[in-house]
């Protein structure tokens, strides 16, 4: 029998399509703005804080940088037209182009608005370095030696040592341009008053309410058929906190756009392998691709714990249970079961070849030789998670409970996890790894002996030379060949020693209402709105 809730759920959704399709009618405007929701408040509109995801998709409508990231992971040009790499890969000459300018604002004088010149970029990540000004990026800047302004259409970045993911690194919202005499005018309060280059141009923002961007009529990006970007008059951003709530004003058709699957209505909107339910796919497009999103399980090599020293029990807990399983129960399909290393798929260095498979029998023997090497009879471990992941510890849990291991689900806050797991307290607990960059290096410095947690991210404390060695050499490697397998060497030595069990790498899942048209889907789960349109109902 279904819960209340359950039902009640149910007739509101049977309610609300039957009044979307009552109400396909749209005025022109509405036809031009681009709706979506976000569960808590941006934090700020300022690049330079540009951490979360909430505030990266805000501030990404709004700014750009240098070069940008293409749909399959390339990098393009943006401001830098063009670029060249010299001094045996440590120097980055970058061309501007003359046709970029700034959102309109009395502050320019005149012409209420200027071209970006090279020393733009200098004070922007200068801004990114200033300490009092505490931006999260300044780790950007951590392998560049120099940078400055040669001329006013010339930008040169100088690093200490070669560092190939470097171009995909300035894609990131950090290192946006902005103009200083309206920074400096702000201050702090340029959070809310943003002036960019973006597609769009910000309008006004009632904070916890609504945000609201208009079309930048002089934007300097075209499409392949040379008409002006963007296409949208306007985007509309509201802030629901609850993603029922959020789903239920999709299916109404209030919002163009639901991003991510969620337990309150995963069921309602897909079939148990992850197919589009027939209610919905009359009104509803869903997109759904890799995610740069490794999710797993951490052992700390350091433990005191005699089962997590071991070896053989480290590689039991891999092998004993189902991941396929798990996925189709816990995500609707929606995930790809981890059989590589922790390297996601999307990646170069990816190989699903390296990991581990169900096996219960060889699971179950690894578990016997264990009791009987160390005469411990009872083998028994804490797992540390958050309440948003419970359902999947709880699923291993059983699951190892039949090869012959104990394991205890141990449930605290976010933050506490957070804290304890950068300072060696949590013996195995649940963790997740978005790349801050679309490189692999991004994932395997968390296996690099100098980047031991808290001064890093190598919150396991796994150490080897040959890894060591193998993550240095990839540094000095310019071909992207060669430099995948090196990171697919780096991957399997990790495999090797299971510091981590991956459970699954995820997928990005969007939902859209019909009327909206090039809305695309990348690995960064990037929000890039500057192509979308929206077609009114008599043209579907």
């Amino acid at each position: 029998m279904q819960k209340p809730s359950r039902l009640l759920f149910k007739y509101l959704m049977i309610c609300l399509c039957l009044w979307s399709c009552n109400s396909k009618d749209k005025t022109n405007k509405d036809h031009l703005v681009f709706r979506y929701n976000e569960h808590k408040n941006i934090g700020s509109l300022d690049p330079a804080f540009s951490k979360d995801i909430a505030d990266i998709w805000a501030t990404h409508q709004l700014f750009n940088g240098l070069v940008q990231m293409d749909d399959q992971l390339n990098v393009q040009s943006c401001i830098a037209k063009n670029w060249v790499v010299t001094d045996s890969a440590t120097t980055y000459t970058f061309t501007l182009r003359n046709d970029v300018f700034f959102h309109k604002h009395e502050l320019f004088g005149t012409d209420s608005t200027r071209t970006v010149i090279a020393s733009d970029f200098e004070y922007s990540l200068n801004r990114l370095k200033n300490k009092s000004i505490a931006s999260p990026g300044s780790w950007v800047l951590n392998k560049v030696e120099s940078y400055s302004a040669l001329n006013d259409s010339t930008f040169q970045i100088k690093l200490k040592q070669p560092f190939p993911a470097f171009l995909g690194l300035l894609t990131m919202k950090y290192c946006s341009v902005v103009p200083e005499e309206i920074v400096e005018h702000y201050g702090s309060e340029f959070r809310s008053n943003p002036i960019g280059t973006g597609p769009f141009k910000f309008k006004r923002w009632e904070e916890n309410i609504k945000l609201v961007f208009r079309r930048n009529n002089s934007y300097f990006e075209k499409d392949k058929d040379g008409n002006s970007l963007p296409h949208l008059e306007a985007v509309a951003i509201t802030f629901l906190p609850d993603k029922q709530s959020e789903f239920l004003q999709f299916a109404q058709g209030n919002i163009d756009f639901v991003s991510g699957l969620d337990a309150s209505y995963k069921d309602e909107i897909l079939t148990s392998d992850g197919a589009l339910r027939s209610l919905y796919s009359e009104d509803v497009n869903m997109i759904r691709g890799p995610y740069l999103n490794t999710e797993y399980l951490a052992f700390f090599m350091e433990t005191e714990v005699a089962e997590l020293q071991a070896l053989k029990l480290r590689k039991a807990i891999n092998l004993g249970f189902d991941r396929a399983k798990m996925m189709t129960y816990l995500r609707n399909g929606i995930g790809i079961p981890a059989s590589g290393g922790f390297i996601p798929k999307g990646l170069p260095g990816f190989d699903e070849t390296i990991g581990f498979s169900y096996q219960p029998e060889k699971a179950k023997a690894l578990v016997a030789e264990f009791k009987s090497e160390t005469g411990i009879t009872n083998p028994e471990i804490t797992l540390t998670t958050t309440s948003n992941y419970l359902s999947f510890c709880e699923f291993i849990q059983r699951e190892l409970q039949k090869i012959g291991l104990l394991v205890n689900v141990d449930v605290i806050p976010a933050s506490s996890l957070k804290d304890a797991k950068a300072n060696g307290q949590l013996d195995f607990f649940r963790a997740s790894w978005v790349a801050d960059y679309p490189d692999a290096e991004n994932y395997l410095s968390l296996y690099f002996s100098k980047n031991f947690a808290p001064n890093g991210p190598n919150y396991t404390h796994y150490s080897s030379e040959e890894f060591d060695r193998l993550y240095e050499a990839s540094y000095l490697e310019t071909n992207p060949e060669l430099r995948a397998e090196l990171y697919t060497k780096m991957d399997s030595l990790i495999m090797t020693s299971a510091p981590i069990v991956p459970l699954f790498y995820d997928e990005v899942v969007r939902f859209t209402r019909k009327e909206v048209e090039g809305l695309g889907i990348n690995t960064t789960n990037l929000l890039e709105l500057k192509q979308v349109r929206k077609v009114e109902s008599n043209e579907l």
